[in-house]
């Protein structure tokens, strides 16, 4: 019950403030739905990745030769600074005996690798589609959600 209209303005006033604050700090409620929904997406995200159909044991065989290049190089990096240090003469006659590969060869590894890799990142790029939004629309200036303003339209237009 409100007494001449109070009750109703009071809400009103209350709406307008609590707009005009939230331009100054974040609504936290807000804030926290949105970091759950992205939080939600996430998860569906992954969830989609990793929800394939079963494959026969040829396919996860070749899926796991896939997976070997990139570990391998790195761990035989490692593994080579590793046989430096414990046979250093063996070392510096293994990396001497590289001096005696044809240039053509080294190039035809560097394409290789190039390609391999190189590959690899055109087929994760072109399976990267970009969401383009949808264009904004102008809002009709004559409509609002906030209540005060349309009874001040109202008022004003009479």
């Amino acid at each position: 019950m409100s007494f001449l209209g109070l009750g109703r303005t009071a809400q009103q006033v209350g709406g307008a403030v609590a707009e005009v604050a939230e331009v100054f700090t974040v609504n936290k409620t807000k804030a926290e739905q949105g970091a759950q929904a992205r939080y939600q997406a996430a998860l569906q995200q992954a969830g989609a990745e990793f929800a394939q159909t079963r494959t026969g044991w040829f396919d996860r065989f070749i899926d796991g030769i896939n997976r070997l290049p990139r570990p391998m190089l790195a761990l035989s990096t490692i593994a080579l600074f590793a046989y430096a240090m414990a046979d250093p003469v063996g070392f510096s006659e293994r990396m001497q005996g590289l001096a005696y590969v044809p240039e053509p060869l080294w190039w035809l590894m560097g394409a290789v690798v190039s390609f391999y890799f190189g590959a690899r990142e055109l087929h994760y790029f072109r399976g990267y589609r970009p969401v383009i939004p949808a264009p904004a629309t102008v809002a009709d200036p004559t409509t609002s959600d906030n209540p005060a303003l349309n009874d001040w339209r109202q008022t004003a237009a009479r």
